[in-house]
């Protein structure tokens, strides 16, 4: 049987009446805006079958049945996947091209493995004493249980000695050893022994267009790092070409003709749970230009509701580029201070989060908001510096109506030549990042005794293998990496996902395992390293203590000066040197 292209699939699933199919075989009421019946897969009396139209799936709350309507007739009717997608594209009229090779996909063992991975993480989650923890920690985020399920999140217990581990049950379904591996469900330790890749976390899945379930994201619960540990790469799974969520997303993004772009799991999880169903994010790394293409593929517009932290501005601006590269229409929605999408809806709900996405802005509009705030359009140099901010994104605009008006703007703002700004914008040369707030690799000071920078000199510490790579990742987050490729090789190396790596990202690779530490001492290495790190977090401490204090009561601006000088004093004591630059950006007792 040959193969199905899946803009087919997406076709058929779209025209599908998925109340009026499961309608034949189950008799459906409407409850709101979802149908209920008794279920037709455990036989119950109630109606604990729920049918939910505008997210093109059914789940039951007693038997944990669920999926959309092609896995309906393959559970009801016994069919197998392309059968299933041929019957219910003959009820809606589409003809199914044929095309590709034919026999079966050989990649179905990994599908299999990993959706029957899936259930028995559910199966955890719902049942397992052991689990107990991972109850407690929704319950702590106030998420109840019977609202998260349906969406199939899992725990994965810890290693031995439990009773019964996945490893085991994973046997006992006749999994092998070598799908397991592939499937990314195990992994390989330096003894050769096998091991649960996931432990001690709460699991969302991540699938695929289809729906189907192709990897994992999981959530430390107690000690432990990394914090979230996706899926390796594997042949049915590349964490830069998915996005969290799409799969049920991409019916609302049309429909709304917006998607909302978050920055993890959760986030998502609350935004949608409250009924704005338009929300993606991506898995755990900076937005590729595959993802922005997806979402391209689903709406014309994306609003940007990252933190509004340092960390997240950097997050928000260099997403906003690749989308822009995308041709996509940006905005940025702006948080109050210490707010994320999760505690915000949590507190206020759907009605809650409207109004700062009603009041979303253009992306280059904001960037020229924090600039001004933090009194760059004053100066003449601070007025370089705002541009130099600002040219990546006039660059990244790839429609030409969008590009001349972000080059009016910039222009306006700036107080330079419109003429003068395009001839800039048209520039050849490029820059790589650009980081509104803090600026784009800037150091407090050089670091002679340090290979290039501190981030390839932590790279390089962390190719020498064990205890080095552990270190590292425990010392400084992948945000903390201001050069991309350098960023994608930190987060592959301690994910074990090189082979996941770009062309530039994996040439970067390359020419630092050629380099090597050539001789120096890797402790003090490290701790030149880390102190530059260190120092540069500080940095950025002192420039967002510098934009409160405008806006500060008299008795809140002693307290933030108080506040300035122990930053200040800390960085000294990290960099001894900096008081020199210090002095220059008027550091308080200078």
């Amino acid at each position: 049987m040959s193969l199905i292209p899946d803009d087919v699939i997406e076709q058929v699933r779209e025209a599908a009446d998925i109340v009026g199919i499961i309608g034949e075989h189950v008799e459906l009421r409407r409850t709101g805006s979802d149908f209920r019946a008794p279920c037709p897969f455990h036989g119950g009396t109630h109606r604990n079958f729920a049918v939910i139209p505008r997210k093109g799936m059914y789940y039951c709350f007693v038997c944990h049945a669920g999926g959309d309507v092609f896995t309906f007739f393959m559970k009801k009717l016994g069919m197998d996947y392309p059968t299933a997608v041929r019957e219910v594209a003959r009820r809606v009229g589409i003809t199914i091209p044929e095309r590709g090779p034919t026999g079966p996909d050989p990649r179905e063992p990994l599908y299999g493995a990993v959706a029957a991975a899936a259930d028995w993480f559910a199966r955890q989650l719902r049942e397992s004493p052991e689990a107990q923890v991972a109850r407690d920690y929704l319950a702590s985020r106030h998420l109840d249980l019977e609202a998260v399920l349906p969406l199939g999140l899992g725990y994965a217990p810890p290693p031995p000695p439990q009773t019964k581990t996945f490893h085991d049950a994973m046997k006992g379904l006749g999994l092998g050893d070598e799908v397991l591996l592939e499937a990314g469900l195990l992994a390989k330790r330096e003894d050769g022994s096998l091991m649960p890749r996931f432990r001690g976390r709460l699991l969302f899945p991540i699938h695929d267009l289809r729906g189907r379930v192709v990897a994992f994201g999981g959530r430390i619960l107690g000690d432990g790092e990394p914090k979230y540990l996706n899926s390796p790469d594997t042949p049915i799974f590349h964490k830069g070409k998915l996005l969290y969520n799409l799969h049920v997303a991409k019916h609302a993004m049309r429909k709304a003709e917006r998607a909302i772009l978050v920055e993890g799991y959760f986030d998502v999880l609350r935004v949608s749970l409250a009924g704005v169903e338009e929300v993606v994010a991506p898995l755990g790394t900076g937005l590729t230009p595959e993802q922005a293409q997806l979402v391209k593929r689903h709406a014309p517009h994306v609003i940007l509701l990252y933190d509004s932290d340092e960390a997240g501005l950097r997050a928000t601006f260099r997403a906003g580029d690749e989308l822009l590269r995308a041709g996509l229409r940006v905005s940025v929605a702006t948080l109050p201070p210490g707010e994320d999408p999760d505690t915000l809806v949590q507190a206020r709900g759907a009605a809650g989060l409207e109004p700062f996405l009603k009041d979303a802005v253009d992306v280059l509009e904001r960037k020229i908001q924090i600039l001004d705030r933090k009194g760059l359009f004053g100066t003449l140099p601070g007025r370089r510096r705002a541009l130099d901010r600002l040219l990546p994104t006039i660059r990244a605009a790839q429609d030409p109506i969008t590009r001349e008006l972000y080059i009016s703007r910039a222009a306006e703002a700036a107080g330079v030549r419109k003429d003068v700004l395009e001839g800039e914008a048209q520039g050849a040369r490029s820059r790589e990042q650009d980081h509104p707030v803090g600026g784009r690799n800037r150091s407090p000071l050089p670091a002679p005794a340090l290979p290039a920078s501190a981030e390839k000199a932590l790279l390089l510490l962390m190719l020498e293998g064990e205890p080095w790579k552990s270190r590292v990742a425990d010392a400084v987050d992948p945000e903390e990496f201001e050069f991309p490729p350098y960023r994608a090789v930190f987060e592959s190396v301690a994910d074990d996902a090189v082979l996941a790596l770009d062309d530039t990202s994996a040439r970067a690779f390359e020419h630092l395992k050629a380099e090597g530490l050539g001789g120096r001492d890797p402790n003090a290495l490290y701790e030149r390293a880390v102190n530059w790190m260190e120092a540069r977090r500080l940095e950025r401490q002192l420039e967002q203590l510098d934009e409160r204090l405008p806006f500060e009561s008299p008795d809140g601006q002693v307290s933030l000066i108080a506040e300035k000088r122990r930053v200040f004093d800390e960085l000294r004591k990290r960099y001894p040197r900096y008081k020199i630059a210090a002095r220059r950006r008027g550091a308080p007792g200078t």
